[in-house]
Order: structure tokens, then C-alpha cells, then sequence
């Protein structure tokens, strides 16, 4: 949900949400707080892919703020950038960008983060339900898709995991 809040950016940039608030156009879009799946899902995979990613050169990176332009800013669950990014607030498109769904989140605003996620040239996304054990993935060249056969995969770098490995067990 919008918070109806109108803020300047400068006034986005200086203030801390709790929890972190993306910033489109003007407008504060407030983000949904995980609850235990959501949160358990986050830690799994983030250390998951922290382990991964140095290999390959990259950092996992929780709840960072991520420029898309001057006047817009997204947040992700977790995202993977290279390991030499020291910026404050990430300014190039990360590699991976995960998002794991709430109850409360709708598909259609999830969605609409995905293909803006894409169009500022992320080069996969994953979106991991925790309490349907399902998850979509998308990349520059194939729409949101879900993974039927269980299995996340990034091509860059070269990633791949089992849903079964990294949700928590009910």
C-alpha cells in the first residue's frame, strides 16, 4: 500500500524508515514486513548465496537500497551484486534480485516491481512464495515464469538451487 505521503528526495534520502520505504516518483510505497516464513526464507538464502556469490565475485545484500533513476528507488529481500560495489545506495543493476512474498502481498504489485526491475537491466529476479513453496523467475530474455520443476537458476553468475534447500521447514 502507498503510504499518500508525497516527500522530496532529498527528504527520502536523509530519513530512515522503519522498515525502509521505496521511493517512486515522488510517493513513499511502503513495503510489507515479513513475517517468520518470510524472514526465515531471507536468512536461509541469504547466507546461501553469500557463500556463492564470493565465489563467483559477487555479495548478498539484504533490504538495500537500489537508484533505478533520479526519482526512483526499489528495495529488494536480497540481492546479489559484485563484490567491488562499495556505494551507499546501489546505482547499477544487480545480478540477482530476490523477492520473497508476504501474505499481504498482491501479485499484481509484485509484479509490477518485476518488470521494473527488469527494464532497469537486472539480470534475474526470483520470487520465492514461502508458504505455497513456489517461485517465478525472471530474466532479460524470458518473462516471469514459474520454476515447476523446484530449481532457481542464474545464469550470471552461475547459480542454482533447490526450493527445498532454502524454505523453511513448516
Amino acid at each position: 500500500m502507498s503510504t499518500a505521503a508525497r516527500v522530496s528526495l532529498a527528504e527520502y534520502l536523509s530519513t530512515e524508515y522503519e522498515p525502509d520505504c521505496e521511493y517512486i516518483d515522488g510517493v513513499l510505497i511502503d513495503r510489507n514486513v515479513g513475517k517468520q516464513k518470510h524472514s526465515r526464507t531471507q536468512t536461509i538464502l541469504a547466507v546461501w548465496l553469500e557463500g556463492r556469490g564470493n565465489q563467483h565475485g559477487y555479495k548478498a545484500l539484504v533490504e538495500q537500497r537500489v537508484r533505478f533513476s533520479a526519482s526512483r528507488f526499489r528495495i529488494p529481500d536480497i540481492c546479489l551484486v559484485p563484490s567491488d560495489d562499495e556505494d551507499e545506495i546501489i546505482q547499477h543493476p544487480p545480478a540477482l534480485w530476490i523477492e520473497i512474498l508476504s501474505p499481504e502481498d498482491r501479485w499484481s504489485r509484485v509484479q509490477a516491481k518485476a518488470e521494473d526491475c527488469l527494464q532497469f537491466g537486472v539480470g534475474t529476479i526470483w520470487i520465492i512464495d514461502p508458504y505455497t513453496h513456489r517461485a517465478w523467475i525472471g530474466t532479460q530474455a524470458q518473462a516471469l515464469t514459474q520454476a515447476l520443476d523446484g530449481r532457481l537458476r542464474c545464469e550470471n553468475p552461475g547459480l542454482e538451487v533447490a526450493l527445498d534447500e532454502i524454505l523453511p521447514r513448516d
